[in-house]
C-alpha cells in the first residue's frame, strides 16, 4: 500500500517516465499525483506490459481475455458473485469510492474525469480507458449484487446475501473506532507501525504535496441529490510504531519506562522518527531523512523523544488539515486505536500537545473500544440497511 513507483530503482526508467505522464495529465494538488497511488501504479504497470484491452479481445465467446484494475475488495466481490475468477469468463467490474479515490475518480461528481481518460488514451497508449477500468464506482455500504448461490452452497453462507461497496482498511478502522455516523470533528489516529489520521470534515480538501486528501463519507439511505455532505480527510505518515521496535524496545521496557514519563514535561530532543528515508504526510517527500539524533544515554529520555515525536506529526497533521480548510479547524475528538493506543502516558503527552497546538484547544484524546478493521467494515455493510 505504500509502495513509492520512485524508490523502486529496478524500474527508475519506467517510473521516470509515469511521473512525467502524472505531471503532465493530473491536476495539480490532486490525490492521483502521488507516487504511491494506485494511478502511479497502474501507470507503471502498462509501461512494463502493455493491458490487453476489449480492442484486442477478437473472440465473440464467453471467455474472457481483457484485463480490467480490480482493487483487493473488487476482486473478492466479483469472486463471490461470479463463481471465482479464475474461469476466465467475462464479467464487470464493482469498485467504490473509497479505494478508487487515488486511481483518480472525482469524488465530488462521482464519475472518472476527462482527464484520466485523456492520459490513458493518449499518454499511456490506452484505446479504450473505459475498458480497463471499473464499469461502476459505488458509495461504500451501497448494495450493488448478490452471492451466487454455487458460492453460498460452497461457504454454508445464506443464498440471500448481499454485497456492498467496500471501503479501505484505514477507513475500516474508522468505523471501528468512531461509529458508520459520527459527527463532524470526529477523529481517528491509527498509531501502528505508521501513524494513520483521519478528520470527519464538512469541507472537501485536497493537496498531494502534503498527502492530504478527502475520501467522500457514505451517505446511508440519501439519494444522489442530498446535499454535499461530509468528508473523511486525512493522510498516513511513515512514522510510528515500528520505530520502536527497531530501536530494540520491548513491550516491558516500553511500560516500565512510560510509567516513569511525565506526560506533562516536554522532551528537549526534537526527532523525526521515520525508520527509512521518505514521508508521505504531513508532506509527501520520498527524500526526507529520518532524525534520531542526539541519542542520549539514557533509554527513558531516548523514548520520551521518540513518543514526543510521533505525537508532533499528529500534532502537524491536524494543523495541516486546518489550515487547508477542514471543518472545523481542529478535531473535538480523538480516537485513538493500534498498539500505541494501549499507552495512557502518551494518550495523556498527546492530548496536550494537540490542545497547546490547536486553535480551539478543547480536543479530547480517547481509547477506541473497537478497532479492528473488520468491524468497521460490519458496521458499514449494517448501516446500509438500518431504518
Amino acid at each position: 500500500y505504500d509502495y513509492d513507483i520512485s524508490s523502486d530503482d529496478g524500474a527508475a526508467a519506467a517510473s521516470d517516465r509515469v511521473m512525467e505522464l502524472i505531471d503532465r495529465y493530473v491536476p495539480e494538488k490532486h490525490t492521483a499525483r502521488a507516487n504511491t497511488g494506485s494511478l502511479a501504479k497502474l501507470l507503471l504497470w502498462i509501461e512494463e506490459r502493455a493491458l490487453l484491452t476489449d480492442d484486442d479481445d477478437d473472440d465473440d465467446d464467453d471467455e474472457a481475455s481483457a484485463e480490467v484494475l480490480c482493487h483487493q475488495s473488487d476482486y473478492i466481490s466479483m469472486s463471490l458473485m461470479h463463481e471465482g475468477l479464475d474461469s476466465g469468463k467475462k464479467c464487470t467490474v464493482t469498485s467504490d469510492w473509497h479505494n478508487c479515490l487515488k486511481l483518480g475518480y472525482d469524488v465530488r461528481e462521482r464519475e472518472f474525469p476527462s482527464w484520466m481518460r485523456t492520459l490513458l488514451e493518449e499518454g499511456a497508449g490506452v484505446p479504450n480507458p473505459d475498458s480497463i477500468l471499473p464499469a461502476a464506482v459505488v458509495s461504500p455500504g451501497e448494495p450493488f449484487g448478490a452471492i451466487s448461490p454455487a458460492v453460498a452452497s460452497r461457504y454454508g453462507l445464506s443464498s440471500n446475501v448481499v454485497l456492498v461497496g467496500g471501503t479501505t482498511d484505514s477507513n475500516a478502522a474508522f468505523f471501528a473506532a468512531a461509529g458508520a455516523r459520527p459527527e463532524a470533528g470526529t477523529a481517528v489516529t491509527s498509531l501502528g507501525s505508521t501513524l494513520a489520521m483521519k478528520m470527519l470534515s464538512g469541507a472537501f480538501v485536497e493537496d498531494a504535496g502534503r498527502g492530504v486528501y478527502s475520501h467522500r463519507f457514505p451517505r446511508f439511505g440519501s439519494s444522489d441529490d442530498d446535499e454535499d455532505g461530509l468528508w473523511l480527510v486525512g493522510g498516513a505518515s511513515n512514522v510510528g510504531c515500528a520505530v520502536l521496535r527497531q530501536e530494540g524496545f520491548t513491550n516491558e521496557e516500553l511500560a516500565e519506562l512510560s510509567a516513569e514519563i511525565d506526560p506533562i514535561s516536554d522532551s528537549p530532543l526534537s526527532y523525526y522518527p521515520l525508520t527509512k528515508k521518505g514521508e508521505r504526510f504531513p508532506v509527501a517527500d520520498s527524500a526526507k531523512q529520518p532524525v534520531l539524533t542526539p541519542k542520549p544515554d539514557d533509554r527513558k529520555e531516548y523514548l520520551h523523544a521518540i513518543l514526543q515525536g510521533i505525537g508532533d506529526v499528529e500534532r502537524d497533521g491536524f494543523r495541516i488539515l486546518g489550515e487547508l480548510g477542514a471543518s472545523p479547524t481542529d478535531p473535538t475528538i480523538v480516537w485513538s486505536c493500534g498498539g500505541g493506543s494501549k499507552n495512557d502516558m502518551w494518550i495523556s503527552m498527546r492530548e496536550r500537545r494537540l490542545r497547546e497546538g490547536g486553535q480551539q484547544g478543547g480536543v479530547e484524546v480517547r481509547r477506541a473500544k473497537n478497532t479492528e478493521a473488520s468491524y468497521g467494515a460490519a458496521l458499514l455493510a449494517a448501516a446500509s440497511f438500518e431504518d
